[in-house]
């Protein structure tokens, strides 16, 4: 499939997953691999992080959306003033959304005066969801302002996400008319509307973490309405051959003379061969897991033997993300 054609899908995509499985790196590759195909991208954060930015070697500016990459055929730079191939992160909170909806529909005068004494706190808290809908209704602003041409959204950790997600259906059933309601309206036709919104769930390829993301995967649909996108399975171990067709390692396997070794260097290197052999075995064995349990197609992404993720790393993410995209024949945004 034509990476373009998958990005022009949707104008909204809502990366989830559980803590710890990658899912602000993979918002930012995502993000890294539409900007490549020649899209204004701009990366949203939900959950009071500002991450994403670090990771194109930039200093996270908080709530006003800020540039942080440009695509060209040589390098990345910040200078581009065609407003093609380019990323941009921001990040949204339910207080700061609060403030613009207020000073938007005419309150500007008090919303400094409400924020000092507490108000705005009140104000947000006192219906459920309230904070969840305000962070929505900025995100469908922006979408409706045509502010990008894809908007990725770093969404919080599975279990809070699917709160976040179905925050405007509990607004919409408690709030039976007014402003809130027609807020809540408005937020569940974006998610409920596949060429606007569509998800995009993040796993690694272990028991527990798949569990959650199936569980979540029909509770999104079922519940929210959103379509889905293709599954990111993050932190995959490269296959070795040797390692796919052999059976276990001894140490006996290994002629000392041969290789130049003395005993203790063969049997560390037997564990660690069988060791990863076995990870490779369990691996293979949870994305066929994930595949019979959620038959989507699958963003396969590679294991990164670092610390942390700049620019380099995320630049091996896209290229990985960008040939599981090439690789989808029958996914057609649908």
């Amino acid at each position: 499939m034509d990476p373009g054609q998958f990005f022009a899908s949707s104008r909204i995509l809502i990366v989830a997953g559980k803590g710890g499985v990658g899912k602000t790196a993979t918002s930012a590759s995502l993000a890294l691999a539409a900007a490549q195909t020649g899209r204004n991208v701009l990366v949203v954060e939900v959950a009071g992080r500002l991450d994403s930015a670090p990771m194109f070697g930039v200093d996270p500016q908080g709530y006003d959306e800020h540039r942080v990459y440009k695509h060209s055929v040589d390098d990345h730079s910040v200078d581009n003033d065609s407003g093609r191939g380019r990323v941009r992160c921001r990040s949204i909170t339910p207080d700061a959304a609060l403030v613009d909806w207020l000073s938007n529909h005419g309150f500007a005068r008090i919303v400094r005066r409400m924020s000092k004494s507490g108000l705005l706190e009140i104000v947000a808290t006192a219906t459920p969801g309230i904070k969840e809908l305000l962070v929505l209704g900025q995100i469908k602003h922006l979408e409706q302002s045509r502010v990008a041409d894809l908007i990725v959204v770093d969404a919080p950790a599975a279990g809070h996400a699917l709160n976040f997600l179905k925050a405007p259906l509990a607004v919409h059933n408690t709030a039976r008319t007014g402003v809130l309601r027609r807020q809540a309206t408005e937020a569940l036709e974006m998610l409920s509307d596949s060429e606007r919104c569509r998800a995009l769930l993040v796993t690694i390829a272990e028991e527990t973490p798949i569990k959650e993301l199936v569980e979540t995967a029909f509770a999104i649909e079922d519940e929210v309405g959103l379509a889905l996108g293709p599954v990111v399975v993050n932190g995959l171990l490269p296959s070795i051959e040797a390692l796919d067709t052999s059976s276990e390692l001894h140490v006996s396997d290994i002629g000392a003379s041969e290789s130049g070794l003395g005993a203790p260097e063969i049997s560390d290197l037997v564990t660690a061969a069988n060791f990863r052999r076995d990870r490779l075995s369990l691996q293979n064995d949870q994305l066929a897991s994930l595949a019979q349990q959620l038959p989507l197609a699958q963003i396969r992404l590679p294991h990164l033997f670092t610390t942390s993720v700049g620019l380099t790393e995320l630049k091996t993410l896209t290229e990985s993300a960008t040939a599981s995209i090439e690789a989808i024949e029958q996914w057609a945004g649908s």
